[in-house]
This record gives structure tokens, sequence and C-alpha cells, in this order.
């Protein structure tokens, strides 16, 4: 379209794939580029699915965001024509002393209108027999929330993207000490430039991002169902957070097997490392799982995945300028819980992008702090 600026986004995960779409949406002239295929089993927008939920304590932003994006991935799903959302709900289980997030979430609920359901301990175990709820309080139920299917979303994206006239590059963008981006050694040059790299943001930005984030890795069993036995699939069991385990998990899927996660932050060496999970991690898991899903005990793993998420200090994205190069744009820094606002997200940063409106406060660079778990949207 004559007169629209030319826009090149850095990096194809969800982020970036959603902030081209919409970029090409609004009639701009968009390039998406990264260093491998988009989909990637390197990236952190890669696996099998993600869990959707509208549950983030007191934080009424990302709530709302998330009761948007649950719409959004639904149009993006009818669109495609695939399966991107199965809506099979998510239970969040308090444990006994451990559930002002839980509270501070159900508060939320009730003011911004949230469908939810308040289970004791005994009521969840006759709902959700599939857990052993004799540490909980209680639980939430959200009914309308559920699971992506994260690969295929990012690939749906990338579809819908070049379908909107969009072009897709491969090649290796780094910077210099002045923190100039390059593809292939030479400068690149653009109107716009959206940096969404995930975790290696850090990496690529010494001065400006490094300071307010650090990459740590995330060990993910799959584990198999019983012989004969449907308790474990989507269509009996909910998605669910055990923060009180550092804990969370989804049903299986399609026939993955039942995702478990046990939340102890790893290293990783982003371009050294195998994407191999810890040996020392299937022992942690089974301990979980026997202590939670005792029907699981006994079962083998199936499959893993090894992923990496930035964190910032209070795990709010990122979305801002840099400080030197006026039309950079940092979009990212997802703390684990971006994958779900993915839709939402990537509109937000072509708007800002565009001047069509500032970011948010809560995105921008400076004056980051640690927040206490009460505070904290994803409850860390």
């Amino acid at each position: 379209m004559p007169g629209k600026s030319e826009a090149i986004v850095v990096g194809a995960g969800v982020a970036g794939v959603m902030t081209a779409l919409e970029l090409a949406r609004r009639g701009e002239r968009v390039t998406l580029i990264d260093r491998w295929e988009p989909g990637h089993s390197r990236a952190s927008s890669t696996d099998y699915n993600r869990i959707i939920r509208a549950i983030h304590g007191r934080d009424e932003f990302y709530t709302r965001w998330v009761r948007e994006a649950r719409l959004r991935w639904m149009e993006l799903q009818a669109e495609i024509g695939q399966t991107l959302y199965y809506e099979c709900g998510a239970l969040i289980l308090a444990t006994r002393g451990h559930c002002h997030w839980e509270d501070a979430t159900a508060e939320t609920f009730d003011k911004l209108g949230v469908p939810y359901y308040r289970f004791s301990a005994e009521e969840t175990a006759l709902r959700f027999p599939q857990f052993d709820t004799s540490s909980i309080a209680y639980s939430l139920y959200e009914p309308e929330a559920g699971m992506i299917m994260a690969h295929r979303g990012v690939r749906a994206g990338l579809e819908l993207f070049q379908r909107a006239g969009g072009t897709v590059a491969r090649g290796h963008v780094t910077t210099d000490a002045h923190e100039r981006l390059h593809l292939d050694g030479k400068p690149l040059e653009a109107d716009l430039i959206v940096v969404a790299s995930g975790p290696w943001m850090g990496e690529m930005f010494p001065r400006t991002i490094k300071p307010i984030s650090t990459v740590v890795g995330v060990n993910v069993l799959y584990t198999s169902t019983p012989d004969g036995s449907t308790a474990f699939d989507m269509a009996n069991m909910p998605c669910w957070i055990d923060h009180g385990e550092g804990s969370f998990g989804l049903p299986s899927s399609e026939g993955c097997g039942v995702k478990a996660a046990v939340v102890i932050p790893d290293k990783i060496d982003l371009d050294n490392d195998e994407r191999l999970i810890r040996r020392e991690t299937l022992s942690r898991t089974r301990r979980y799982i026997q202590k939670r899903l005792p029907g699981l005990v006994g079962e083998r793993v199936v499959d893993s995945k090894f992923n990496q998420i930035i964190l910032t200090p209070d795990t709010h994205f990122i979305v801002d300028w840099h400080p030197e190069h006026s039309n950079v744009l940092f979009a990212g820094g997802c703390s684990g819980h971006l994958y779900k606002h993915g839709p939402v997200f990537g509109d937000f940063v072509a708007g800002v992008g565009l001047k069509e409106y500032g970011t948010a406060d809560r995105f921008r660079i400076a004056g980051r702090r640690k927040l206490s778990p009460a505070e904290s949207p994803s409850g860390r």
C-alpha cells in the first residue's frame, strides 16, 4: 500500500508472529526474520500445548487481556480451520497456608465477572478424582479456560501472516557494541524494527535488556495415561496450577500424555546446550505425581521437553523503545506467561510500534523491581 512504512520483526515465536500478523493487517510492509524455521524446537514458543487461563492473582490488567485473548484464539482457529484451543478448564489448587495468590484471584474474578467455582478439598476430590486433595484448603475452577496448541498456534499465525502479504526470511540478527542491529553482519535498517527474540534478547542487548532479565530452563515431562482409562484425558480432566508445589500441568490431549512440570529453574546456554531434560528431573516429577496424581504412579514417561524462558524481576512483559535507537521496539520478556496472551500482545505491540498509542507503564524497561508473590501476576 503506497505510503506505508517498512517494518521488520526479529524472532518468529508467538510474540513475533502475532506482532508481524497485526502489522501486516494494518497494511504495513513486514518482514519476519528468524535464525531457524518458525516453530523450531529451540524456541520458547514450542512444545505441544500451553495453558490459557485468566488466573492472575490481583492483577486486573492481565486478567482482562486473557479474557480477550481467549476470544482472539477462537477467531484465529475459525479463520485457519485448525483446532488451536481446547476448552477443558483450569483448576488452581490452593495449598493450606499458601493461599494469598488464590484468594486474590477470586477477588479479581468477582470484580471483573470472570466465571469460576470455588470447591472445598472434599468437593474437588469428588469432581476431579485424578487429584489427591489432602493438602489443599480449597480450589478454584475456571471453566472458560483450557489449552492452546502451542506449535500449531505459531504455525497458524505464520500462515495467516503470509496470507496477509508478509515476507518470511531466514537470517541471524546480532548487535554491535552500540547495540545497533545487524543481519548476517550488515546493518539492519527499517522504519520500525520489533525485537521479539525471547530469551536471546538479553544476549543481544547486554546494556539494555540483560540487567532486567534472567534466562532459566524448564524441564517438562509427559506421562502415559493408564491402560484403558480416559480419566486423564482432557474430556475428563482440566489443566491445573499447583503453586504450593511449584508445579503445573495439562491433561492428555491428542494422545500426547499428561504434561507435568515441577518448576525448579534450571540453567541453559542458549546456543550450546542440547534441548534434553536433566535426568534428576525424572525423580522430582515422579515424587510430585506420587503426591498429587496417584493414578499415574508407575506409568512411563513417553515424552519430554526442555524449554527456556526470560524472566523479568516483576514478571511483567517488556514493550518499550530502545533508549538510543528510536526505531527499535522490544517485545517480550515473557516470564512464562506470554503465550496465552499472544494475539492481544501482538495487537498491542503493533499499535505501540505504529505510534497509535504509548506503551503501558508496567512494560517499560525502567523502574523494574522484584514483586512479592501476592503482588506478582504470575504468583512467583
